[in-house]
């Protein structure tokens, strides 16, 4: 049964001069447009100005996590929110399609520290994704988003080490590890 996602606990607000970035996929556009819309009125609630949220738009799903993953190493966001519409077909299309966007949004904010949300509607019927799109059972888009606001509050407050406006600094680069040549013979 589907249901509204949990309010967020902590006290959502970013610090000053944090910004954020809206990643939205353009297939079922109308779709992603209500998402898109709620969770810039999320951003806006939790304290975040206009001028502090860029919108990238993209293909679809599926490229959502390679333009988050962009943003996120450019180390100018505190977090990032994912938007976009993924309906069942006839084809097992939707499930390759819906598990990767999830995998790899999931995979940005591990391997980059930057809090990266999925707001991606996953429906059955045009009908239910309307219905998460600002419907009745809410709207996935403002719940990336005030995810996304309380998850960049925890990693501010856990003091991890931040980029100029708040997202995680990209990894440090490995270095190479040295190898020992072994002399094979008699000496």
């Amino acid at each position: 049964m589907a249901g509204r996602a949990p309010s967020p606990r902590r006290s959502a607000r970013p610090r000053a001069g944090a910004r954020f970035a809206v990643v939205a996929a353009r297939f079922n556009e109308p779709i992603t447009k209500r998402l898109l819309d709620g969770a810039l009125r999320a951003l806006a609630g939790g304290g975040v100005s206009g001028s502090a949220v860029d919108v990238q738009w993209v293909p679809g799903a599926f490229e959502l996590a390679q333009a988050a993953a962009h943003l996120a190493r450019t180390g100018r966001y505190a977090g990032i929110v994912c938007v976009g519409c993924v309906i069942r077909g006839q084809t097992p299309h939707f499930d390759f399609v819906a598990g990767q966007a999830a995998a790899g949004i999931q995979r940005v904010g591990l391997d980059t520290g930057v809090p990266t949300t999925f707001g991606v509607v996953t429906a059955l019927t045009e009908a239910q994704a309307w219905e998460r799109a600002g419907g009745d059972v809410g709207n996935r888009g403002a719940e990336a988003a005030e995810a996304a606001l309380e998850m960049a509050s925890f990693v501010q407050e856990m003091g991890a080490t931040a980029g100029p406006a708040g997202g995680a600094a990209p990894p440090a680069p490995r270095r190479a590890r040295a190898t020992r040549r072994v002399r094979r013979g008699g000496r």
